[in-house]
């Protein structure tokens, strides 16, 4: 259930497990939503990554960001992605300061957009302890076609995509989701800021070498072969790892059997445990 808060001066809806643990090695889970979803997106009954979280005794707070849900903006520029990272900083260091006192620190899950400004958000080292970052549905070059549809976007501040679109692009090809994934997903979806849109097939690709290259938190990286909103490779993937020269660790991979929308199909769960034991690994 979507609650709120003001976290530094600001009104956000976010979601949380409740999961509070009396160890000391545990970490607290910020996740951050991708374009065109709220942070609904983790919390789907079947596919909630809050879920699994909270059984294995770890706090978990999937935000909307700003202009989803009931997160406020103040202008159009505040839906930029690096607008997002720094608003979203702010808002992180308040949450582990009233909520994660027992925790050693956070770890940064993102998907999609939100994974992009996750990593912008590790790579301006941020002044709260940043354990690591799990990001997927993010690569480094984007379709051409993706980049001429997305400037051709009319001029709307919020972009509401047909749905045929939307699970073409979440899913790609059957065999490697069922039909109640596909169903799931749409209780998500919500129209998307134009401007991230733009962002994420401009900006961001030029731009994400030298973000990269600034986190020096382990990073987990895991993209799915049918992704139809990036170019997937083997190569792509070796890319975006050496990218990451000054991580303390980096796991990259390239999921067989999976689309842009990884925690929706059959390799969700399996998934979704993996970054989880990641961010146990990173607090240990």
């Amino acid at each position: 259930m979507s609650q709120t808060a003001l976290l530094n001066g600001r009104k956000f809806s976010f979601r949380a497990n409740r999961a509070f643990s009396t160890r000391s090695d545990i970490p607290m889970i910020v996740a951050l939503h991708g374009g065109a979803h709220s942070s609904a997106y983790f919390d789907i009954k079947g596919f909630s990554l809050l879920e699994r979280a909270a059984a294995l005794g770890i706090l978990a707070i999937a935000l909307d960001r700003p202009g989803y849900g009931d997160s406020e903006f103040r202008d159009e520029a505040e839906l930029s992605h690096s607008a997002n990272a720094a608003i979203l900083d702010a808002a992180i260091g308040q949450i582990l300061a009233k909520l994660g006192q027992r925790n050693r620190g956070v770890v940064l899950i993102g998907h999609s957009i939100g994974g992009a400004i996750a990593l912008m958000i590790a790579g301006g080292k941020p002044a709260w302890p940043l354990l690591g970052v799990a990001v997927s549905g993010v690569g480094l070059r984007p379709h051409d076609e993706d980049i001429e549809a997305w400037q051709a976007l009319p001029p709307d501040l919020f972009i509401d995509l047909p749905v045929a679109l939307r699970n073409i692009k979440m899913f790609g090809e059957g065999g490697t989701y069922s039909e109640e994934g596909q169903r799931s997903i749409a209780l998500a979806s919500v129209p998307a800021p134009r401007q991230e849109l733009i962002d994420i097939v401009m900006s961001w690709p030029s731009a994400a070498p030298d973000i990269l290259t600034r986190i020096d938190a382990p990073i987990h990286y895991r993209q799915g072969e049918a992704d139809a909103l990036w170019t997937v490779n083997d190569q792509e993937i070796r890319r975006f790892a050496q990218a990451c020269k000054s991580a303390a660790m980096i796991d990259a991979c390239l999921l067989k059997n999976s689309g842009h929308a990884i925690d929706f199909h059959d390799l969700g769960p399996e998934f979704q445990l993996e970054q989880l034991a990641f961010a146990l690994k990173c607090a240990t």
